[in-house]
């Protein structure tokens, strides 16, 4: 069994004496258990796991979630794939904030597991903060909640010069197997010459599907342009509207959603953060729905690696 400790600032996390064991093996004997724990209160992290390469890193994920690692598609920030599935987390450039979101909560699929492991710690910053999306729910004001969840959100993408090019989304260069993938996933599509526009509107809150819980479960607050810095905001609303941004988000039926209503959201979440200092081998396994993630700004070398299933 997995004798479970609350160190680090991490709900739910484990010091590894693995012993004459490998780290596969180890994984494997207690796959259960770590499948309940992620099933309930939705994150471990283990300490003490040697991780020597990107190869290794899959192998351990797949014994741990018991499930293929999935191919990062429909992307909105870029990674670099290593190989087996395995990615380098969001290369931002280091003084960046990545603002809590779960995995993907723009689209009508996502993983509901993920893995990160620390291969070289930064010197200052670059946690991974963490934060309970069943605490995000229930702090979000009734009279929000409400809207989102009659009206649901509109995504709207313009991919070319300024974000990623749709190449790089939807891993392809072929217009016909993009088409094929927005017609599948009901992802409205227009073509611009070489550029591409879509709409998707989803739900803003899922049920966790093994607990029954309600998550705020959708990336409005990152999409919005008031989610930008405001020298980069201003001067892309110089020259685009809204719609032409690269990203934006609406309600369903179009109406815009109140930027106050997205800063408090933003709020929550900000207040609803838990953070542990990265070591090198740490090895972090969560519930895509039941935890968000983000990213602290950071200097110095920082290496972590991202699987997800």
């Amino acid at each position: 069994m997995l004798k479970l400790d609350n160190v680090c600032g991490v709900p739910i996390s484990h010091q590894v004496e693995i012993g004459d064991d490998t780290a596969c093996n180890w994984l494997v004997k207690n796959q259960k258990n770590i499948e309940s724990v992620l099933n309930s209160n939705g994150v471990i992290l283990l300490k003490g796991l040697k991780v020597l390469s990107s190869m290794k890193f899959s192998q351990m994920l797949k014994a741990a979630f018991n499930r293929e690692l999935q191919e990062y598609t429909y992307r909105s920030t870029p990674r670099v794939l290593l190989n087996n599935n395995i990615y380098t987390a969001t290369e931002y450039h280091s003084d960046q904030v990545i603002l809590q979101h779960n995995e993907n909560a723009y689209s009508d699929k996502w993983p509901m597991r993920l893995g990160f492991v620390c291969m070289t710690p930064p010197n200052v910053g670059g946690e991974t903060p963490i934060g309970d999306s069943r605490k995000i729910y229930s702090s979000i004001p009734h009279e929000i909640k409400e809207e989102f969840l009659a009206k649901k959100i509109k995504y709207i993408r313009n991919y070319g010069d300024i974000d990623l090019p749709w190449q790089e989304v939807f891993c392809t260069d072929s217009k016909e197997k993009v088409e094929s993938f927005c017609s599948k996933r009901n992802i409205k599509l227009e073509w611009r010459g070489e550029k591409l526009r879509t709409e998707q509107t989803n739900k803003a809150v899922q049920n966790h599907p093994v607990t029954g819980d309600p998550i705020w479960f959708n990336q409005a607050h990152l999409f919005h342009h008031s989610a930008l810095p405001k020298d980069t905001e201003k001067s892309l609303l110089d020259i685009l509207s809204p719609n032409e941004l690269p990203r934006h988000v609406t309600f369903g039926d179009g109406s815009e959603i109140d930027i106050e209503y997205l800063k408090i959201i933003r709020d929550i979440f900000q207040s609803n953060l838990v953070k542990f200092k990265w070591e090198k081998g740490d090895l972090m396994l969560l519930d895509n729905m039941l935890w968000t993630h983000g990213r602290t700004a950071f200097q110095g070398p920082r290496k972590i690696l991202v699987g997800m299933a």
